[in-house]
């Protein structure tokens, strides 16, 4: 890596870096603030300095944020060259299931284990699960653990090659469905127009399996920062991290607005007086 990247790289002061164990496996995870738990999963290439933005936006809004490193160089700032072999190691890792057929990628065990500690440390009615890229479809399948009542799934990109299938096996699926109908779960989601990664055959195909439940929020893709990180300009080559490194930090911009519409449905759902209608639980 350059110089030039070195200095845009984020050194993850502000956060307590800790190791995780889940059913024998060890994981390193960034936390950060006070208040109900919230699991922000990185996006390709890793933790970026963009997605510990967003972490920072969420410790911000009163919440305990968990960032558990999952693949890459956390803090790095995403290239090209860097970004591609992430990806390349992701695509054929046990944990990860990046093609059609594979079902349900099996690191989401492990962070769902993640949320039930998090929910122990910080208590109140449930924990948010917010998903992005890579990960996306990993804030869906987080809840089939009951302490995660707020999943955020931003832009899935898996499979990677079927533009109109969903990362989960049919049993899961099942239960997700179970879970909508028994507790009320309510799923945000967000994409652009134009995201070829992410596209509007695969938000029908979440439509299909969760009905109304499903709140699937579109962007148009003339909004995305045209100056983001060359691994999303020259490898992602589309409009396509809504909230991270296709976000526009001005007042009024529709990125930002997404990204306070996030903050506002955890608010609702993770707080002791909203959480009765998320989760089954009485108040």
């Amino acid at each position: 890596m350059s110089a030039a990247n070195e200095r845009l790289d984020d050194a993850i002061t502000d956060f307590s870096r800790r190791l995780v164990e889940v059913d024998g496996v060890v994981k390193t995870v960034y936390a950060a603030g006070c208040g109900p738990a919230v699991v922000l999963m990185p996006e390709m290439p890793g933790i970026s300095p963009d997605v510990l933005r967003l972490a920072r936006w969420v410790r911000d809004a009163g919440f305990a944020v968990y960032v558990p490193s999952l693949f890459g160089v956390d803090g790095a700032y995403p290239t090209a060259e860097g970004g591609r072999e992430v990806v390349r190691r992701a695509c054929v890792s046990a944990e990860f299931r990046a093609f059609a057929g594979g079902g349900t990628s099996p690191v989401t065990a492990w962070l769902r284990g993640l949320a039930r500690q998090a929910h122990a440390e910080r208590g109140g009615p449930g924990v948010g699960a917010i998903g992005l890229c890579f990960t996306g479809n990993f804030a869906l399948t987080m809840a089939l653990e009951p302490a995660v009542i707020a999943p955020v799934v931003n832009h899935p990109s898996l499979p990677l090659d079927d533009p109109a299938g969903l990362e989960i096996s049919d049993e899961d699926a099942r239960a997700v469905q179970e879970r909508v109908a028994r507790d009320g779960l309510k799923v945000l989601a967000y994409r652009f127009d134009d995201d070829r990664w992410c596209t509007g055959q695969r938000f029908a195909a979440y439509q299909t399996l969760l009905g109304d439940a499903f709140d699937g929020r579109v962007l148009s893709g003339g909004s995305a920062n045209t100056d983001p990180p060359p691994f999303f300009r020259d490898v992602v080559e589309t409009p396509h991290s809504v909230v991270t490194a296709h976000l526009i930090d001005e007042d009024g911009h529709p990125t930002l607005k997404a990204r306070d519409e996030i903050l506002a449905f955890l608010t609702d759902r993770l707080s002791p007086s909203g959480h009765s209608e998320g989760n089954g639980q009485a108040p």
